[in-house]
């Protein structure tokens, strides 16, 4: 994968360099992060982390006000974790966190290379978190990209139109529980309309998904590919306050017998920001997630800035379901370069709200975090 990526910054700077002459414009930043954290459970858990994410971002200008800009990005990370202060697990890595390129006209935008696609009008649990794993929690916003090309087309009438096609993504993302099938294509659309104060879209996926993992106790299923489709309707609306909504449709592949034909996620949402102090704001949201099981939430977001520097957000989800209460509270303090999230949080202990791709789930029980990020 290092050779992949040496391999990409290659190609990209002198292609960038020929089509830019003397205009190109190279930027890079650095962000380094180190996480610390306390679990009180049973047995007591710890966290030490470090991260380091470099981006090169390369920019310029072509004629007709056309435009070519790349982007290279590298995730390297190490953690520690603590039993009963003996270490218990340790594990590091280096892989590509972006590596795109993407041309650009006043109405049409191309990009293709590993890169962060999401869309929707959720804030926290969202049925449109379709390739991402973003966790409203967590200060730095990490997730991991999708190989592809996306093209958007935005016309004068304020109409978008994406299409995309994606290719080699083998590990599940958003709400997925099974990866896309290897060496298989998967592909979709979004069309999106202003409506009154605000805007309407409707979205499509397709794609091959592996359930091999879940058929292991089958043998005369020897074919275990199964197709998913999503299909989507969302809108978001300034009306004093804002209000939003988004519902996916997932169909299933009806010889996928472990699994129900469908499965329904709806978000419905609003938000407002009083003006009392620093102005505060409190958004709230319903999630109903309904297949072989359901799960219903209801979650409040309070964000108040404390002067310039510091910011308190708290949290609260609860599952009607489990009767089960998630609550998390921040305070964060920033500089010109640093950033300080001081954060607790009391969840149940099997807590598993968004997806994750790390061997623990560190915001399970009830606990203590300190972070400090230095951008740069």
């Amino acid at each position: 994968m290092n050779r992949i990526i040496i391999l990409v910054i290659i190609l990209i700077v002198p292609v960038t360099n020929g089509l830019f002459g003397q205009s190109e414009m190279f930027d890079l930043k650095n962000q380094v992060s180190f996480q610390s954290g306390h679990n009180f459970g049973e047995d007591a858990t710890g966290l030490l982390g470090l991260r380091y994410i470099p981006e090169l971002r390369i920019t310029g200008s072509l004629k007709n006000d056309r435009s070519i800009d790349a982007e290279v990005s590298i995730n390297s990370y190490a953690n520690f974790y603590y039993v009963n202060n003996k270490l218990d697990e340790y594990n590091w890595k280096t892989k590509p966190y972006r590596i795109w390129i993407r041309y650009s006209t006043p109405r049409l935008e191309l990009r293709a290379g590993l890169q962060k696609i999401n869309f929707g009008s959720a804030s926290i649990l969202r049925p449109l978190m379709w390739f991402d794993k973003i966790d409203y929690r967590d200060p730095l916003q990490l997730t991991d990209g999708v190989y592809g090309l996306l093209g958007r087309y935005y016309s004068q009438q304020n109409i978008n139109i994406w299409l995309w096609t994606l290719y080699g993504n083998e590990k599940t993302k958003g709400w997925e529980v099974a990866p896309t099938r290897k060496n298989s294509a998967e592909y979709g659309g979004r069309f999106q309309i202003p409506l009154f104060t605000g805007e309407m879209a409707v979205s499509y996926h397709y794609r091959q998904a592996d359930y091999s993992a879940f058929y292991i106790m089958q043998p005369e299923i020897t074919d275990p590919y199964f197709t998913n489709q999503l299909m989507a309707v969302d809108g978001k609306w300034d009306i004093g306050p804002g209000i939003w909504f988004e519902y996916t449709y997932k169909k299933n592949d009806e010889e996928n017998i472990l699994f129900e034909k469908s499965e329904h996620y709806l978000n419905i949402g609003m938000d407002y920001t009083f003006g009392m102090g620093n102005g505060l704001n409190i958004s709230t949201e319903y999630f109903r997630y309904e297949g072989k099981i359901s799960n219903n939430y209801s979650v409040m977001a309070m964000n108040y800035p404390l002067g310039l520097m510091n910011r308190v957000v708290m949290a609260v989800y609860y599952n009607w379901d489990t009767s089960d209460w998630y609550r998390f509270l921040s305070l964060q303090h920033n500089t010109d370069y640093w950033t300080f999230n001081l954060m607790t949080y009391w969840n149940p202990e099997d807590a598993a709200i968004y997806g994750s791709a790390d061997s623990r789930n560190i915001m399970a029980g009830k606990g203590l975090q300190f972070m400090a990020v230095l951008n740069f």
